[in-house]
């Protein structure tokens, strides 16, 4: 047998997944909803304030500077949920009041059902 020469590769050794199987399974999402939230920050307190249409109305005590009024949004709303705070994420509108949350989780009648049906 030859040895291999400069930029061959030697022999190859088989490693330990070399007779695994690998089985793809599919992935399992947990139910999930997108919130519309109205955000007002700079609040006395911080407070679910309730449904305003479809979405909800709250206030933070957090200043709107870099990204802080959104990380008191997503814990308060998490909080309010019984979520872990990393179940709650803003999609869309960081730097608007109007937003977008996306609470994994639980579905949108789950969130009414543990916000209750505050008007």
């Amino acid at each position: 047998m030859k040895t291999p020469g400069p930029g061959r590769p030697g022999p190859r050794v088989p490693g330990p997944l070399d007779n695994a199987r690998l089985v793809r399974r599919p992935l399992v999402v947990a139910e999930s909803c997108i919130l519309p939230a109205r955000v007002v920050p700079n609040a006395r307190r911080a407070e679910v304030v309730g449904w305003v249409g479809d979405g909800l109305k709250i206030k933070v005590n957090a200043p709107a500077l870099d990204g802080r009024a959104n990380e008191a949004l997503c814990a308060l709303v998490a909080l309010g949920l019984g979520l872990p705070r990393r179940a709650v994420s803003v999609v869309r509108g960081a730097k608007s009041r109007s937003k977008l949350l996306e609470v994994r989780g639980l579905s949108a009648e789950g969130v009414r059902a543990r916000l209750g049906n505050r008007t």
